[in-house]
């Protein structure tokens, strides 16, 4: 055992010394509720009464406290309980399951949806059981982690890679796949986590129908739109809103813009069935709980009303601040449609500079080096919310023109 401990030991110091070491984990004690012109603020363990303001967080529609979904989830964990009890086959199905999986179905204009306990097990549970070894992938190369490691559990009979949004590679690794596998299975992020820009889905699946007929089994496409849905189109329904144009399979969560916790896929009804008879991380694992699935239906609810389109007006208004306030102190950012905003600084040492600065000013964001970017794309990623105000952003803002090493 000792010589097993310091094999990790000395892995976590080569972490540490190549400034990838994640370290300890910052401990939200209290959340403080808005107060003179200011949205939320958050105490940390160790850090006193010093507020911090968080622009780091998936929350992007301020809905984890909303109180419609507070009483949805009280009433469902008096009437059920706090936790499932069981797995879904056995006697962890419960109403609230049933309702929800129904309420994303419609919400996303589909025959069929089932829910998982993450949206990285979604991805997990999905891929393994639709790629058989007379199959091919393939996938953009900024793909997020969960579809990697998807992709090595499922073993695949090839993998090939295309460069981030490069739909002239994507069709030429299509045609390397002709003659070599039955069945092709095409898949992407919506929005790409890293830096807030969408796949170009309406292409992507145009490519796909010109090649489907190479292949017996023909081409399926996944679209795993996790940062996507509740935020991004005209009505919140992610990329394939944004892009007038719908994958095969829709993987999402509810623990982003839902404010909730949990992942789903939604398609096809025959697909979504033989997912249920398959997919290893539905059948063994617990779901999410009754109270929890209770409060996702009740945010897909508020998302596809007035007063859900309002906040998503908000949240818009509020990052197009933001993105002209960073362009006029002369940052380099990605500018989009979607909440991330990245601020690109290329530089690992002005990364962590800047992020510490920010954190000494009381505000919390995430700096992103390699292996996580590629080397040479450092930056911060900032992440808007329908919880921020004006006065919010001003002061990040603010504190950003203050900053000494602004890189140019």
């Amino acid at each position: 055992m000792n010589t097993f401990l310091k094999a990790l030991e000395a892995e976590l110091n080569d972490r540490k010394r190549q400034g990838t070491l994640k370290g300890e984990e910052r401990v939200i004690e209290k959340i403080l509720a808005p107060q003179n012109g200011f949205g939320p603020r958050v105490l940390l363990k160790g850090q006193g009464q010093t507020p911090f303001l968080l622009f780091n967080s998936n929350s992007y529609l301020g809905l984890r406290h909303h109180q419609e979904l507070l009483t949805a989830a009280e009433q469902a964990a008096n009437t059920y309980g706090l936790g499932p009890g069981a797995v879904r086959f056995i006697s962890g199905t419960c109403l609230p399951h049933i309702e929800l999986e129904e309420e994303l179905a419609r919400f996303h204009r589909r025959p069929a949806a089932m829910i998982f306990n993450s949206a990285y097990a979604t991805v997990l549970g999905v891929l393994a059981p639709l790629i058989s070894s007379a199959t091919m992938v393939i996938s953009d190369e900024l793909n997020h982690n969960s579809i990697i490691n998807g992709l090595r559990m499922a073993k695949p009979a090839s993998k090939k890679i295309y460069a981030h949004l490069d739909m002239a590679e994507f069709e030429a690794r299509i045609s390397e796949c002709i003659g070599q596998a039955s069945r092709l299975l095409v898949i992407s992020d919506g929005i790409f986590s890293m830096r807030g820009d969408h796949a170009p889905l309406a292409e992507i699946t145009a490519i796909c129908k010109e090649f489907a007929a190479q292949f017996s089994e023909g081409i399926l496409t996944i679209i795993d739109d996790s940062h996507g849905v509740g935020v991004f189109g005209k009505t919140g329904r992610g990329t394939e809103e944004h892009t007038d144009c719908k994958a095969d399979l829709l993987i999402g969560t509810l623990g982003k813009a839902f404010g909730v916790n949990g992942g789903y896929v939604t398609g096809n009804q025959t697909i979504i069935t033989y997912l249920r008879e398959t997919a290893a991380c539905y059948i063994y694992s617990n779901p999410i709980s009754p109270a929890e699935a209770a409060a996702a239906k009740c945010s897909l609810q508020f998302i596809d009303s007035s007063q859900g389109r309002e906040r998503l007006g908000r949240l818009r208004n509020r990052t197009r601040h933001l993105e002209q306030g960073l362009i006029a102190l002369g940052y380099q950012i990605l500018a989009g449609d979607h909440p991330i905003v990245p601020v690109i600084t290329g530089d690992s040492k002005i990364n962590r500079a800047l992020s510490t600065f920010l954190f000494n000013k009381g505000i919390l964001v995430t700096p992103l080096s390699h292996p996580v970017v590629p080397r040479g794309a450092d930056e911060i990623r900032l992440q808007v919310s329908a919880s921020h105000e004006q006065k919010d952003i001003d002061y990040l803002l603010g504190m950003m023109a203050d900053f000494p090493d602004t890189p140019s």
